[in-house]
């Protein structure tokens, strides 16, 4: 019998969010789930998450893979009208966390410019806002209600 490899954060995350209990959660996705960064180092920063957890992109089939990536676009279109962000920041790496996952974020105009060049890991995390739901809940309600404007089917 083989061992089974440790979970990861994202498995972790993945099945709080079926359970509703990832208090960052922000909507379920045809891919999988959409949840606020715990820190939001640049606001509106989300992750996107697939369910089933898979080890990397290459592990989907052409078909889910192609979902996952329109998900992650999809994403990118809430982020721009709910933040007014000029553009996003798309990442997926998986070499801390070996389970797929996109990071997602939006980058505004009045970015201080110390920062407006900079790639998302260059920022402080350590500075950045926690997600709170007193603090956060309503941009999280924002961004889930552009997600299901763009998902509704006529």
């Amino acid at each position: 019998m083989s061992a089974q490899p440790p979970l990861t954060a994202i498995h972790r995350v993945v099945a709080a969010c079926r359970a509703g209990t990832h208090a960052p959660a922000v909507a379920p996705l045809r891919s999988g789930w959409v949840v606020l960064g715990e820190r939001q180092v640049l606001a509106g920063y989300c992750l996107l998450l697939p369910d089933p957890v898979v080890p990397h992109l290459n592990a989907l089939d052409a078909g889910a893979r192609a979902a996952f990536l329109a998900d992650m676009a999809l994403l990118g279109d809430a982020l721009i009208e709910v933040t007014g962000a000029l553009r996003i920041n798309y990442a997926t790496f998986g070499n801390v966390e070996p389970a797929l996952h996109a990071h997602v974020f939006p980058r505004l105009a009045g970015e201080p410019e110390a920062i407006r060049g900079a790639q998302p890991w260059a920022l402080d995390w350590e500075a950045a806002p926690a997600y709170a739901a007193a603090s956060h809940g309503a941009l999280q309600a924002r961004i889930a209600a552009a997600l299901a404007r763009r998902t509704r089917h006529p």
